[in-house]
């Protein structure tokens, strides 16, 4: 994980030197003031040598200027060395999120994926940047005081070393309990990110049940595991600190005791014994600056860890080898069985033949598996056995890009993004003319009314569309298919969640989208799909009856209750 860590560093190599050899200078200036300390107190004073005092004063204030530029590149610099690490992960983990296969985004939250992007990666930048830094200051600083200490009295320093082990064994004991418990803490906020994502996202579904309290309870909920896993963070801090506060501060104890025996016996004289005083904290404070950078790096480790989570998880298969142009469209499910978690079959030995320009439709109770088998032709998820074959040829061999360009998809549950109309649409074809753009729109009936909204293509519609109708969203949506122009379309249910009346209207485009397509339609009013070559029932994950609309109102079975039960509702209504 290390070497993991250490890569992203590699284009930054000359900052990072450059910061590292800055820290080093800004360690050694920091022993001119207790050096300048020792000689005044020794020499300069009472030998009233007025001219050196002024000197070495001046001189250590333009040290202090140098350290104060040096300290100007070291957090500037420093900390924009961090920042594009940040970006660098960032980017890395966002490009792998998008090559995650559909199970990967089906068992893990939107708000806990954030989480990830945002704060986990923001404790690693901090850390990229601070923590070479200190280590390689406060390093510097241990080695060199000790250093000039030993110059005063070595018996005095090395008792004062002496007490080092025991820091570190404090610090190596509690340092454990800490990391687990900033690793709970990492959980619990990405637990309550996933939380504030959904309710946020649902807000109006909670207005119109008016169930605002329950969205608090389940706030409070993952409020209080936080604040918990908050509480046993600082607490292991606290008994990290204040175990490893105590220990220095005995340093401070056996200083005095010791150097007051020292001097009694007249093995230090009254000046270096000051400024074996003063210059003790140049020992203490490096030691104190390692102590508090134990948490800051808990913090970076546990999001590091996090990080490389996800960045292990295995992309989605694309072991495909044939590149296909455009298909002609010819669709073959060859004894298909698929399972989401290995145990119980969705699809059960599925068999079915759809040539090219054929409208087939899928009809049955939900849960039967009808929407699976259109995810499984985009290669969305693999099949347990059989094959899907497309102009005869394997969907496994076919490289996935290839094979998804030429296939349309229109949903019930339809995704807009929060920018302009025209770039909505644009997602059909990136590379698309305006002049496309409003041809597709046109197709989709949708054209005049992008012209009476106050921006006309420019109009940025919210988020998820929010600021559109759902026939104005399935609409836009048949248009980014439009311009997709594939010969392969997908109607999943795309007209279900509308009115009679929308219903009518977007059916006119849907009809027009399919004209020259092999089309593959979920539908629940089978009055939509009675013009469809062929018609396959549904359930349990098997295809029980498929034929005709007409063959299978004459065989009196499934398909024929169904178109029964919901005649029967039409008259009711």
């Amino acid at each position: 994980m290390l070497k993991r860590f250490l890569s992203y560093y590699k284009p930054h190599k000359k900052v990072f030197a450059l910061d590292m050899l800055a820290s080093f200078f800004v360690s050694i200036i920091a022993v001119g003031y207790p050096i300048v300390t020792r000689n005044m107190l020794n020499d300069f004073i009472p030998n009233k040598r007025y001219s050196l005092i002024v000197l070495f004063g001046v001189s250590l204030l333009l040290l202090y200027v140098v350290r104060m530029l040096l300290n100007y590149y070291i957090q500037y610099q420093g900390h924009m060395m961090g920042v594009s690490m940040l970006v660098q992960m960032r980017k890395d983990l966002f490009g792998h999120l998008e090559k995650l296969p559909f199970s990967f985004f089906d068992k893990n939250e939107t708000g806990k994926i954030m989480s990830r992007i945002t704060n986990d990666l923001t404790d690693i930048s901090e850390l990229a940047h601070h923590g070479p830094e200190t280590v390689i200051i406060s390093s510097i600083s241990v080695i060199v005081s000790f250093a000039y200490l030993s110059t005063i009295n070595l018996w005095l320093a090395l008792i004062i070393f002496a007490c080092v082990p025991l820091l570190v064994a404090v610090s190596m004991v509690t340092r454990k309990k800490m990391m687990t418990a900033f690793q709970e803490s990492r959980r619990s906020i990405a637990e309550i990110n996933g939380t504030v994502q959904s309710s946020i996202s649902g807000v109006r579904v909670t207005k119109a049940f008016t169930n605002d309290q329950k969205e608090m309870e389940k706030f409070e909920k993952g409020n209080k595991r936080f604040k918990e896993a908050r509480r046993g963070a600082y607490k292991a801090m606290g008994q990290f600190h204040s175990s490893t506060t105590f220990i220095t501060d005995v340093f401070n104890v056996v200083v005095l005791i010791a150097g007051g025996l020292f001097m009694y016996a007249g093995h230090i004289n009254f000046a270096d014994y000051s400024a074996f005083i003063v210059s003790i904290n140049l020992f203490l404070n490096p030691i104190n600056t390692l102590i508090r950078f134990m948490e800051m790096f808990q913090n970076g480790a546990a999001g590091f860890e996090r990080f490389v989570e996800i960045m292990d998880i295995p992309p989605e298969p694309d072991s495909g080898t044939v590149e296909v142009d455009r298909f002609e469209g010819k669709i073959e499910f060859d004894n298909v069985s698929c399972s989401y978690d290995g145990n119980r079959e969705v699809l059960k030995g599925v068999n079915i033949s759809i040539d090219k320009g054929d409208t087939f439709a899928l009809v049955g109770p939900s849960g039967g598996g009808k929407t699976t088998m259109c995810h499984l032709i985009p290669h969305f998820y693999d099949v347990a056995s059989g094959c899907i074959r497309i102009d005869g040829i394997d969907i496994r061999d076919i490289k996935l890009a290839s094979l998804r360009r030429n296939i349309g998809i229109v949903q019930q549950d339809i995704y807009l993004f929060n920018a302009s109309v025209r770039d909505n649409i644009l997602y059909g074809r990136l590379d698309a003319s305006e002049e496309e753009v409003i041809e597709a729109a046109k197709r989709a009936n949708i054209h005049d009314y992008i012209m009476s909204m106050e921006n006309g293509y420019d109009t940025v519609i919210g988020e998820r569309g929010v600021r559109l109708s759902g026939g104005q969203k399935q609409r836009l949506c048949i248009a980014r298919v439009f311009l997709k122009n594939p010969p392969i379309l997908i109607l999943d249910e795309a007209t279900s969640a509308l009115d009679n009346a929308t219903e009518i209207l977007i059916q006119q485009s849907l009809d027009e989208l399919c004209v020259g397509r092999t089309t593959l339609v979920v539908a629940h009013r089978l009055s939509t799909i009675k013009n469809a070559n062929r018609i396959a029932v549904v359930s349990e994950g098997e295809i029980i009856e498929q034929g005709s609309h007409r063959e299978l109102i004459e065989k009196g079975g499934a398909y024929a209750e169904l178109h029964s039960k919901q005649f029967r509702e039409n008259e009711e209504e």
